[in-house]
């Protein structure tokens, strides 16, 4: 329960992966913070981390004021919130759940219904970053919630965010934007593969090539962030996985399903998507996105 005297809300983190773990860890430095994960790894990783490790999702959120839920999609959000273990009807009154993940809008109106039937409100605000900026609270966060919701998860996301910003009043809202974000996102990525296997067929450089890139019209965040992870893709051990290839298969479903209920094409979305999943089906799933260069090219042609 919020401690009356300092006001800080006392957080259940649900998810402890590859952006739960460091968020929780982040948040610990000054809340007080409930962890839960399926994976023992993970629980003990952030017991190590000086989380409060609880063994089941319904003790974590027992008395919390606030729910950060870092689940992989809408299947398990609903899981979470409402399946035969699902924890809606054990959060108190007045509670918030803040629903960190890209999981689509559909349904997402629907969620915030079932909660507010038992007092609860659901805060929308999906997030971009990565771990490492996770862990020193450097999210980019775009919430859709009510103002008192909003008001309430404030303590939270403030720790979280770098930049915060307000897109609507509506749960649905910060999922519709980080949707148009991911297009942006995966199309970037897609095309600085192409790009860069383009350079090494032409027999170009290709550390040369970033450079000369990223100093003119060409230069954006994902090349410069991307890009030597790419050429990394093609070393025997690859480029260290900050964001796996398969979570683009996702979000590129997520944005093509949305743009088709939108009555819009999106071509070049679509293009992208189909590199991800061949990637996927080519078992790159588990790599580092940047890995998508493979799908064009499996190898390196210059040295």
């Amino acid at each position: 329960m919020t401690n009356p005297t300092t006001s800080a809300p006392t957080v259940a983190v649900l998810g402890l992966g590859a952006m739960g773990l460091p968020m929780a860890t982040r948040l610990a430095e000054d809340l007080p913070v409930r962890g839960f994960d399926i994976a023992p790894a993970r629980l003990d990783l952030a017991e190590a981390a000086g989380i409060a490790r609880f063994e089941s999702a319904a003790a974590a959120i027992d008395g919390a004021d606030a729910v950060l839920l870092a689940v992989r999609d809408s299947a398990q959000l609903a899981d979470v919130l409402f399946g035969d273990a699902g924890i809606a009807s054990g959060l108190r009154a007045g509670a918030i759940v803040i629903l960190t993940s890209t999981v689509g809008t559909d349904g997402i109106a629907d969620v915030a219904k079932r909660l507010g039937e038992v007092g609860v409100d659901l805060v929308d605000a999906p997030l971009s970053g990565g771990p490492v900026r996770a862990g020193k609270g450097d999210l980019l966060i775009v919430v859709g919630a009510t103002p008192d919701a909003r008001k309430k998860a404030q303590p939270v996301l403030e720790r979280l965010a770098s930049t915060l910003t307000v897109v609507g009043d509506r749960p649905g809202d910060g999922q519709a934007l980080k949707t148009v974000n991911q297009l942006l996102c995966g199309v970037h990525i897609a095309a600085a593969a192409e790009a860069l296997a383009l350079a090494d067929a032409l027999g170009l450089d290709p550390q040369r090539t970033l450079e000369a890139l990223g100093a003119g019209a060409a230069a954006s965040f994902l090349l410069a962030d991307r890009g030597p992870r790419a050429l990394q893709a093609y070393d025997d051990e690859g480029a260290p996985v900050l964001s796996r290839l398969d979570i683009f298969v996702k979000d590129l479903g997520i944005v093509t399903k949305a743009a088709r209920g939108a009555r819009l094409a999106t071509p070049v979305a679509a293009a992208a998507e189909q590199l991800f999943l061949i990637g996927e089906a080519q078992g790159l799933a588990g790599s580092d996105d940047s890995a998508v260069i493979k799908v064009v090219a499996p190898q390196r042609r210059t040295a």
